[in-house]
């Protein structure tokens, strides 16, 4: 048994067991999002509740996901690979066992194609679970039973959906053209300024396990993710975008602490928050959680560029240092977990 951390009177006993009673303990908390940046704060949290619904993005179509996709029909398994790793019993080496990706060290034999180059060990894994199981939402759970996950990963929706963008493209506003981009792996790559994201087709339903953890959930987390390519995608399920305009749990979205190239350029907290209310309803969200510990930016390498606080948020803004200062474009898990739980037990005093 670990020591639980406690946080203003909450205090959940943990255990790193892999009974099934595990997954049972703790607040239910829901979040959603994909890519790169959940699995910092899944990370946290799961050292406070093993209770945890992870609800991610099915629209990816690029990499290994894409190959899948296209060659197999299988619903894209990229942006659940992190995820699961960060719930998993092993983190670290469940990490880098799903995240190994095949590369110039397989075999040519006779000039035949290398098709496992380009492969993350992940991927193929849920392929092969999706193979064995008659579908990917059994290969998921069959995935949690073999990895003792504290928490669960599940798509936002089982269809087979895309994602397009309207960009503005151009050096000036005097010749800004507006183009529509098909394809999430393209949208970054477009070079312009995104002003919409819509799923193709638009009408697809939410998964059933997600919408019951929404209506069941104490706290729903929006991000940490890509505004438009990983966070978006599951919010314009319309099923689920109207799962989280009903739910009782309060409705945090966490900002990025850096912009993303293609995505987010010379954004600020509010910018993202206004992104998000173009495309939902102005009252689905409670709280917005953002990153004040911006003085590490001076000493940053790269191009990083950290997310501001400039203009007024129109959703409640709670400012918080949740910089990692080994890397200081991510999430520091601890941090971060520690302002959530922190944000749910004020909720509930």
């Amino acid at each position: 048994m670990t020591q639980m951390p406690t946080v203003e009177g909450l205090t959940v006993s943990t255990s790193d067991s892999a009974q099934p009673s595990a997954a049972l303990r703790g607040p239910k908390l829901v979040a959603i999002g994909g890519g790169t940046g959940m699995p910092s704060l899944l990370r946290g949290l799961r050292q406070y509740t093993s209770n945890i619904t992870a609800i991610v993005t099915v629209a990816d179509d690029g990499g290994s996901s894409g190959r899948l996709r296209r060659g197999y029909g299988l619903l894209p398994p990229g942006d659940f690979r992190g995820n699961i790793a960060a719930l998993s019993s092993d983190e670290a080496l469940m990490t880098q066992l799903l995240q190994y990706r095949f590369g110039a060290s397989v075999v040519d034999v006779d000039g035949a194609d290398q098709e496992l180059r380009g492969h993350a060990f992940g991927n193929l894994l849920l392929a092969a679970l999706t193979g064995i199981t008659g579908s990917f939402d059994e290969g998921l759970l069959a995935v949690q039973r073999v990895l003792a996950m504290r928490g669960r990963v599940v798509p936002s929706t089982l269809a087979n959906v895309g994602l397009v963008a309207d960009i503005l493209v151009g050096k000036s506003p005097q010749t800004d053209e507006l183009q529509r981009i098909s394809g999430e792996s393209s949208i970054t790559k477009a070079g312009g300024r995104i002003q919409r994201v819509a799923l193709d087709p638009a009408t697809v339903r939410a998964y059933p396990p997600a919408l019951k953890a929404i209506f069941q959930a104490e706290l729903i987390l929006i991000g940490p993710g890509s505004l438009y390519t990983s966070i978006l995608p599951n919010l314009l399920v319309p099923d689920l975008a109207q799962a989280l305009q009903h739910a009782r749990a309060p409705k945090i979205y966490i900002c990025n602490l850096a912009t993303q190239p293609g995505e987010t350029d010379n954004y600020d907290v509010a910018d993202h928050v206004s992104a998000l209310l173009q495309h939902l309803p102005t009252n689905f969200l409670d709280v917005v959680l953002a990153n004040d510990n911006i003085s590490i930016a001076k000493e940053t390498l790269g191009q990083t560029v950290f997310v501001q606080n400039g203009k007024s948020s129109p959703v409640r803004l709670v400012m918080s240092d949740l910089v990692d200062e080994e890397r200081p474009w991510r999430h520091d898990s601890a941090k971060l977990a520690k302002a959530v739980m922190e944000l749910l037990a004020a909720s509930k005093a």
